[in-house]
């Protein structure tokens, strides 16, 4: 059964009549509460904004006995992190467990003969993700399916005719379908779920990333890594009249973005859209980081760069004196990576970056973008909610950087922190150069 032969039907005969129960519940608080209902409409306002899908948020949990399923997730590894998101907040709105879904090991734009298939399980903690995150989403197995029927396929719309209004149509159509509660699995077909059009706040992304931990064996090599780069600052530190009475010496993480296909496409970009900041040369990263203030030097300065760039020594050279440049052959940890594909190198790449003291990115990076959002949610847990007033206080840990965005402080990048209040990942899935110091909202 398609949508069209039940549209109609749903909307007159449901909404009408929830409209009215909702009023008629509404004036029923004001009578009992006037002050308890003011104040419960202006939490649920401030909280959700004006957006109209607020109402499966207020569920407690989500169903474990019915599913949904989504299309195998591709792209790089930050695409395929929203994507995943966008899944199982699509499950949470139909109030479905989604059912484990297929990664892609590899970048299928330019490896499309390598591309792999990989269970969210074999690079995710499952077990971990299901009790950070019980309430909220929940990924099942396809072990738990019992019903052999035929699942309903709803078909994701594409083109400019499919609008953001005409996909939250299609999902509350789905929600109000009495037919299709009594369905053990739905199953989205089409597009890939990076495509889908995004009906939720940042906050909402922002708890299922915090829910993602690594399988132990990767969460291993990431310790190593960072452990590598630690043990190399404590000596240059030794060979320095600077004494370090921490144990835990600080290091910096630049996400450099200056591979040839980027530079081609983000100037496109840039000529498209009339702005002049979303590339940066090598000059300009590495001058802007050799302006930040308070770093103590020397320090190392970890590069994540693309694999491509590791032959090309120039990335090393003409660094501040003092900034101690490394990356993964460099630091000697290429054996840790190389045994990986793609996505998991990616994955240990990200939280070298997310656990560094300083990390400095490009705004318009993906990648740069959730690694600052992983760190915006450090620094709320912390009590901080906004660094404009503490730029040059380096001893907060988990400060972040823009570099392709010219600071306050002459010379250096601008202080970056993800607005927790924006009520879409518009500006991490597609890049801004407005970006603040601010978070404007802490977090539970």
């Amino acid at each position: 059964m398609g949508l069209a032969n039940w549209r109609v039907r749903s909307y007159n005969c449901q909404i009408k009549p929830i409209i009215a129960i909702i009023i008629s519940i509404l004036l029923l608080r004001a009578v009992l509460s006037p002050s308890t209902s003011f104040a419960w409409f202006q939490q649920r306002i401030s909280s959700y904004g004006a957006t109209p899908i607020t109402e499966p948020n207020l569920r407690a949990t989500v169903r474990n006995d019915k599913f949904l399923e989504v299309p195998q997730i591709v792209w790089g590894l930050n695409n395929q992190k929203i994507a995943l998101a966008r899944g199982l907040l699509t499950a949470r709105f139909l109030n479905r467990t989604l059912l484990m879904p297929s990664l892609s090991a590899s970048l299928f734009y330019k490896e499309v003969e390598l591309l792999q298939p990989m269970q969210f399980d074999k690079i995710f903690y499952l077990e971990k993700f299901n009790s950070i995150c019980d309430g909220f989403v929940q990924v099942g197995q396809y072990s738990k399916l019992l019903n052999k029927t035929d699942p309903f396929e709803m078909q994701k719309g594409s083109g400019r005719k499919w609008t953001k209004e005409r996909d939250l149509e299609q999902l509350k159509e789905v929600t109000n379908d009495n037919k299709l509660h009594d369905l053990e699995l739905v199953r989205i077909v089409g597009k890939n779920p990076f495509l889908w059009h995004d009906h939720w706040p940042v906050r909402d992304y922002a708890e299922i990333f915090g829910c993602l931990a690594l399988v132990n064996e990767i969460e291993n090599d990431v310790v190593k890594v960072i452990s590598k780069i630690r043990e190399i600052s404590i000596k240059a530190k030794k060979n320095t009249a600077n004494t370090v009475p921490n144990p835990i010496v600080p290091y910096i993480a630049v996400h450099m973005r200056i591979e040839k296909d980027w530079m081609i496409h983000c100037k496109k970009w840039e000529q498209r859209t009339g702005m002049n900041q979303i590339c940066s040369s090598k000059k300009e990263i590495l001058d802007r980081v050799s302006h930040i203030m308070g770093i103590n030097l020397p320090a190392v300065v970890y590069l994540a760069i693309a694999d491509s760039l590791l032959e090309d020594d120039s990335v090393l050279k003409g660094w501040k004196t003092g900034l101690m440049p490394y990356e993964k052959k460099r630091l000697g940890v290429w054996e840790i990576y190389k045994k990986y594909p793609y996505l998991i190198r990616s994955a240990i790449d990200f939280e070298v970056c997310s656990r560094a003291d300083i990390f400095v990115g490009n705004s318009f990076s993906t990648f740069s973008g959730l690694v600052v959002l992983s760190r915006t949610q450090r620094l709320l847990k912390s009590g901080f909610k906004d660094l404009c007033g503490n730029e040059d206080q380096l001893d907060i840990r988990f400060t972040s950087y823009a570099y392709n965005i010219l600071g306050d402080k002459i010379g250096a990048p601008k202080v970056w922190m993800t607005d927790m209040a924006d009520l879409s990942l518009q500006k991490i899935s597609y890049g801004t150069n407005n970006i603040s110091c601010d978070a404007n909202m802490s977090i539970s």
